[in-house]
């Protein structure tokens, strides 16, 4: 089914590769909930909804598209669910929200089906993605330090460094620090063990207490969030979400197929400049995006994380049903999670330290160019500064064109990014943002 002998590889290798992955990016379990929380969601059903939606999704990329690449909630994509789709909107509960991931993800299968997924990638901007992904990094980044106190609200300033005595602070800070020493030592898992360290520190200073124990059956208190398509898709046209469903779109597109290019260059399992069984590929996290709305979790993704299996010698799905079986243990640990997740200093070095990776987008915008290069800097601003990364995205796009028409450049933009532009302005002009 795998092809083990075919692609050079062996049970036992696909196997460690597996649990490789599984560790690298099993934090999600922890800082999924704990960022969706802040939108009222609860926590139980974030939990094992993130967990469905990993399995789900890596399955789909196990058997169908046979890639070592691990599907889960994508980050940054959560942060906007909570702060700004939700967070921002008195309106707007959770369950509404959800309906606009849902929508998005059948659009998302939809396109996956077509060649529009392809197109739509060549026609946003390289320097637009770079900014946007930089843009994200930094307001996950910012979210990690509020979190934890290190920097906090500031009457004149807006914000200010917070108090370094306090015991938040310092946990946190001591986290940041062994978990970068482990990633400058190049340890796999070194954002997990990191949080496990700091757990542990957290314990014996009083700060972490374990009162439900370690281990129960993983339950939905919500049962499915979404469970009748028709409303979901009533209330985005009720509630105009149009903008959202947008940006889950856009963000999750070109990060999802990036990131799946780039693990399988490393696994050379490319075929020039194709990708085989890209449309099984790319279906995996848009099936997973639907599922996961309908439990109660944000849009996944495939996880950059993958490519540390691949280093191990992941070459097939064997890699991915692995990491699937992992988290499906994982959903038995309910309670040793919520109490993790309950104490911001343990998981806020992981948002710090995705946030900074994140940021490496910056190295790739064309800034000697302003026409290219005002337009990302003008997502990776506002993105902190108005706690939405679909703002963000929206004065980047509409900024973009408009230079390029003043530079004489307009015929190197492509009409989807006027009709965006267009459709982004009218959003921030008249609807409520």
């Amino acid at each position: 089914m795998f092809k083990l002998s075919e692609l050079n590889t062996n049970v036992k290798t696909e196997l460690l590769a597996g649990i490789t992955t599984f560790l690298t990016m099993v934090y999600i379990v922890v800082v999924n909930p704990v960022i969706l929380s802040d939108a009222g969601v609860p926590f139980e059903q974030v939990f094992l909804a993130t967990i469905i939606a990993t399995v789900v999704g890596t399955l789909w990329m196990a058997f169908f598209a046979n890639y070592p690449i691990a599907i889960a909630p994508g980050m940054g994509l959560n942060a906007y669910f909570a702060y700004s789709v939700v967070g921002t909107n008195e309106n707007i509960t959770y369950e509404t929200a959800f309906a606009a991931v849902f929508v998005a993800g059948i659009i998302f299968v939809i396109l996956s089906l077509t060649p529009f997924r392809k197109k739509l990638i060549e026609a946003i901007p390289q320097n637009l993605k770079h900014g946007i992904t930089a843009g994200i990094g930094l307001f996950i980044a910012f979210i990690g330090l509020r979190l934890t106190g290190i920097i906090t609200a500031h009457p004149s300033n807006l914000v200010t460094l917070g108090d370094l005595h306090s015991p938040s602070v310092l946990l946190a800070l001591a986290g940041l620090a062994i978990t970068l020493v482990l990633m400058s030592l190049n340890i796999n898992g070194a954002l997990f063990i990191g949080m496990i360290i700091t757990g542990f520190i957290a314990y014996f200073t009083g700060q972490l207490e374990f009162k439900e124990g370690f281990v129960s059956l993983p339950s939905l208190p919500e049962g499915l969030i979404i469970a009748n398509p028709f409303t979901a898709i009533g209330d985005v046209f009720q509630y105009g979400l149009y903008a959202v469903v947008f940006s889950f779109l856009l963000v999750t597109i070109f990060d999802t197929t990036g990131t799946m290019v780039g693990v399988a260059h490393q696994a050379g399992l490319m075929k020039g400049n194709e990708m085989p069984r890209a449309r099984q590929a790319l279906l995996a996290d848009s099936i997973g995006t639907t599922i996961g709305a309908m439990f109660g979790t944000s849009p996944t993704s495939a996880y950059i994380e993958s490519s540390t299996g691949v280093a191990a010698g992941g070459r097939t799905g064997l890699t991915s049903v692995t990491v699937a079986f992992l988290f499906v243990v994982a959903a038995f640990f309910g309670p040793l999670v919520g109490a993790v997740s309950g104490l911001s200093a343990i998981t806020a070095p992981a948002l710090i330290i995705v946030g900074s990776l994140m940021m490496g987008s910056i190295a790739e915008i064309k800034w000697k160019e302003l026409d290219e290069a005002f337009p990302a800097f003008l997502i990776i601003l506002s993105m902190p500064l108005t706690s939405s990364i679909a703002t963000g995205i929206a004065l980047g796009f509409i900024s973009y064109p408009l230079m390029k028409v003043v530079k004489g450049k307009w015929k190197e933009v492509h009409p989807l990014v006027y009709l965006f532009a267009v459709l982004f302005f009218y959003q921030l002009a008249f609807l409520p943002h």
